[in-house]
């Protein structure tokens, strides 16, 4: 009998140091300290300066855009959370918008994926409609459900088309260029997408996505060949609640060092990773309070690093700052 409880405590012992093996080897550790939460503005509502449902955010200068997804309009803060402006209405006219997602903001030009209306709606940042890109459907050139757009180092346009499962590339005029992903095909391989939802461009000329459903980012370069992909083991579609790990990514924002901040939807958090996916720290929590999300949607950095975040079904944006720095 004594031989059988050793066998068993050893077999324990064993199991238990593969458990913490596996742990430290998919669980990296943090190397910088959380960023700490400065403050919210919001509320919901469709009055100026609330919101039903933000999904999108980009910072231009001293002005602070934010996709109000189901009120079908942009509305304009400055950094402190003042309204300034809103513009777009309900609709699939030019100025009119069918559930703006993750915005871009390049040389002055706001560019508005609409969910919706399977297109890409370029405004002047006082909201002046000036051209509309892409059509619905499933060819080159077309759309289903587009979640974000960037502007790559070529000055051709990334975006992301959610329901195709695919990346694509045009020039500045919507012309198609090329795709990455195969149309209509769920894949969890290199170069594969399970629905997509946002993209982002690096000073250095490479991008990442969101490759939402699959619980991960993948980088490609500059000529747009792949280069690394991470999130959980192998970054093979595992989610989870650890550090380094996603529960859906749903935006992403690269700073001017390359760092790139990803929104880790169901995680309720923001998780910021070097640019070869290094993990660096993460911040936010399950909650209604301060510091809390309840579902991390989008986020932007801005030029001093200060991170701004939609909080979807919290109504509001969140403003965040490196602990080490004071408020801004």
């Amino acid at each position: 009998m004594r031989s059988v409880v050793k066998i068993g405590v050893r077999l324990l012992v064993v199991l238990a140091l593969l458990a913490t093996a596996g742990y430290c080897a998919f669980v990296p550790s943090a190397q910088e300290a959380p960023y700490r939460f400065v403050r919210a503005w919001g509320g919901e509502g469709t009055q100026p300066g609330r919101f039903r449902e933000p999904t999108g955010i980009a910072i231009a200068g001293a002005e602070v855009f934010v996709s109000d997804g189901r009120n079908d309009r942009i509305q304009v803060f400055d950094r402190s959370g003042r309204f300034l402006r809103a513009f777009g209405r309900p609709g699939d006219g030019a100025g009119e918008l069918g559930r703006p997602m993750n915005l871009a903001v390049h040389e002055g030009e706001l560019y508005v994926p609409e969910y919706l209306n399977d297109r890409i709606q370029v405004f002047a940042r006082d909201g002046t409609s000036l051209r509309v890109l892409g059509r619905p459907g499933r060819g080159p050139g077309e759309l289903d459900a587009p979640g974000g757009v960037a502007v790559a180092a070529s000055g051709n346009l990334l975006v992301v088309d959610f329901y195709n499962q695919r990346v694509q590339e045009w020039r500045p005029d919507g012309t198609f260029v090329r795709q990455w992903g195969s149309t209509g095909e769920i894949g969890i391989g290199a170069g594969e997408f399970n629905y997509p939802t946002d993209v982002s461009a690096s000073p250095a000329g490479s991008f990442y996505v969101a490759d939402g459903y699959n619980d991960r980012v993948q980088t490609f370069r500059a000529d747009g060949s792949f280069a690394h992909k991470w999130g959980g083991p192998l970054a093979m579609n595992v989610f989870g609640p650890f550090r380094g790990w996603f529960a859906v990514v749903t935006s992403l924002a690269v700073d001017g060092d390359g760092s790139v901040f990803a929104a880790d939807f169901y995680n309720h958090r923001i998780q910021k990773f070097a640019p070869d996916g290094t993990y660096l720290t993460s911040f936010g929590e399950q909650g209604h309070g301060p510091g809390a999300f309840d579902h991390a949607m989008a986020v932007d950095v801005a030029p001093d690093g200060t991170v701004f975040a939609t909080d979807l079904y919290n109504q509001r944006v969140t403003v965040w700052a490196p602990a080490s720095r004071g408020d801004r």
